[in-house]
């Protein structure tokens, strides 16, 4: 059956098409949907890799169950929440006040931009060395809070108390210049006559900035609340890098715990386990997303 030129040509067209999306498909398909698949199989397991593939057995939803009765899990639970709730707003809030500060009052504001986004595009490794001799009895950090008058600061990240607080102030630091980034996007544009406006009847910079800085820049901040809690929910670096976890279990949070269980206490079948409950937490918060996006465009 012969197609007539007009279907040869979108039949050409869209073949093209996907030949060009093709690798893609392929990569996601190999390197993404079927690990998934294979690590939900094994999540009903109690597999151990080191004996090779196939050698596990099926036990059922044991897994997860169990982990609800696993201190170390239900402690990384509890600390990526902390982290998550504390780290969030700390790094929206600092990143729109510094954003509007910069747009209002400052001069060389690209250089300034940049500045606060190096931290950000910086290797993690490294910063997060630079933040352990920071640290550190002689470390910048240390003698700035004994300058200020404590006396006998602890010793932060071999401090229970003290290892996820020290861990999230990195954190912030690092993550602010994104969001900044991201507010200034969006400063740009804003409504200069509403701005105007509010002069005129004799609203001062804060009030513009409260009633008006804020409420036209909700889309961008709820963006911004969904991908970083998002993201601090999957920290690991500065965990590896900095405490390991430690000192016992007070900074150690859901993703080390589940690449401790895997590659140092090879429980394959566990780790994918707790995997599964990371992603349909995570799942759910990309839900609210979605549904707060659709809110925002029909308003």
């Amino acid at each position: 059956m012969r197609l007539s030129p007009h279907k040869a040509r979108l039949l050409k067209s869209n073949l093209t098409g996907y030949a060009f999306i093709l690798p893609n498909i392929i990569g996601v398909l190999l390197f993404t949907l079927l690990p998934m698949l294979y690590s939900l199989i094994i999540s009903f397991t109690d597999w151990d890799y080191t004996k090779g593939f196939g050698n596990y057995n099926f036990i059922g939803l044991q897994n997860f169950i169990d982990m609800w009765s696993d201190e170390w899990f239900t402690d990384s639970l509890v600390n990526t929440i902390f982290f998550s709730v504390v780290v969030v707003p700390a790094t929206i809030i600092l990143a729109l006040v510094i954003a509007v500060l910069i747009d209002r009052y400052c001069f060389a504001k690209l250089p300034i931009r940049l500045a606060m986004f190096m931290p950000y595009i910086s290797n993690v490794v490294a910063v997060a060395i630079v933040w352990v001799m920071m640290y550190s009895p002689w470390g910048p950090f240390t003698q700035l809070v004994q300058a200020l008058g404590w006396e006998n600061p602890p010793q932060w990240l071999g401090d229970p108390t003290w290892a996820l607080p020290a861990i999230m102030l990195m954190t912030v630091w690092s993550n602010v210049g994104y969001a900044i980034m991201i507010y200034t996007s969006a400063i740009q544009g804003l409504p200069k006559d509403a701005y105007e406006a509010a002069e005129i009847d004799g609203a001062n910079a804060f009030q513009q900035f409260r009633y008006l800085t804020i409420n036209f820049l909700s889309p961008t901040t709820f963006f911004l609340v969904i991908t970083t809690f998002i993201t601090s929910f999957q920290v690991f670096a500065p965990i590896q890098i900095m405490t390991r976890g430690g000192p016992g279990s007070s900074s150690n949070v859901l993703v080390y715990y589940i690449y401790t269980s895997a590659f140092s206490f090879y429980k394959m079948g566990y780790a994918s386990a707790m995997s599964w409950i990371l992603f349909i937490i995570l799942f759910a918060i990309t839900m609210v997303q979605w549904h707060g996006q659709k809110k925002w465009v029909s308003y």
